[in-house]
């Protein structure tokens, strides 16, 4: 299993001493979400993308890393990126500059 991160240690912590109180929603926060969801999630349509082995390599460790399936993760990154919400946060692995071998000559 992960280690837990502060955040998460911390809500086990609540949970574990029964601070955390269970709440509904109201209607509204209801509808809300459930739009937000519709609006976000509804794939409709079909895109074919050519990938470099290490590109597509390493999006797969990332997708890894985030424990989803790496189309799944193509399909997250894409939308973060195309709603304006993307944020780059550095991987745990090495640079990929460092894993493969760059294969472009300087001519």
């Amino acid at each position: 299993m992960k280690k837990l991160d502060t955040f998460e240690e911390d809500i086990l912590t609540a949970y574990e001493k029964d601070e955390l109180k269970s709440t509904s929603p109201s209607q509204a926060d209801l509808a809300k979400f459930k739009a937000a969801a519709t609006a976000t999630f509804i794939k409709d349509r079909r895109i074919n993308i050519r990938l470099s082995s290490p590109d597509l390599m390493d999006i797969q460790a990332r997708a890894l890393e985030e424990g989803i399936p790496y189309q799944t993760f193509i399909a997250s990154v894409l939308h973060k990126y195309a709603s304006g919400r993307l944020v780059e946060k550095p991987s745990s692995l090495a640079p990929r500059s460092t894993r493969h071998s760059d294969k472009r000559s300087n001519s």
